[in-house]
């Protein structure tokens, strides 16, 4: 079902969403097809090799977005629809801008301490929460997870300076 489009809120076509979508699926096919012949995509005398299965699945897949990506060329748009309003793409991009800045943070600052500023960020821009809610969970909830991780189940997650520094 498509949304007509407001001229304020136009941003990007299902149609070209699509195309994009496929596009990408058909380059992860390639590199699957392409990677799985490296090591073996063929019938040998004892059986399949290592890359025989992942290979025609990698095919199968190259050929549903081919047919989706030549399908949305060929399709003419009669009502323009959007694939996205505005005011949808600002809220996914409130969170998805942070949390691309919280993945890069964990190589510099580790995860605890990214986990820490991420969630008093949240809580603090999104929730509008006061500080002396903000400083227990955004403290507390990554010194949990650290116990638990490090400590319990002794399953190393990236640390930084503060870890460093603590002996960690």
């Amino acid at each position: 079902m498509s949304n007509p489009i407001e001229p304020r809120e136009r941003t990007v076509s299902v149609r070209l969403m699509e195309l994009v979508v496929a596009g990408m699926f058909m380059a992860a096919a390639l590199l699957v097809m392409t990677d799985n012949w490296r090591i073996g995509a063929r019938w040998a005398d004892d059986g399949p090799q290592a890359g025989y299965f992942p290979f025609y699945v990698g095919l199968i897949m190259l050929i549903a977005s081919s047919v989706t990506f030549v399908a949305n060329l060929m399709v003419k748009e009669g009502r323009p629809s959007n694939f996205v309003a505005r005011s949808e793409l600002t809220r996914v991009l409130q969170v998805l801008v942070p949390a691309a800045v919280f993945v890069i943070a964990i190589g510099y600052l580790g995860i605890y301490v990214s986990a820490a500023l991420f969630i008093a960020a949240f809580m603090a821009w999104l929730g509008r929460y006061p500080a002396h809610r903000i400083a227990p969970v955004a403290i507390l909830v990554p010194l949990a997870l650290f116990f638990m991780f490090e400590v319990w189940f002794l399953v190393p997650l990236p640390k930084g300076p503060l870890e460093s520094w603590l002996g960690y």
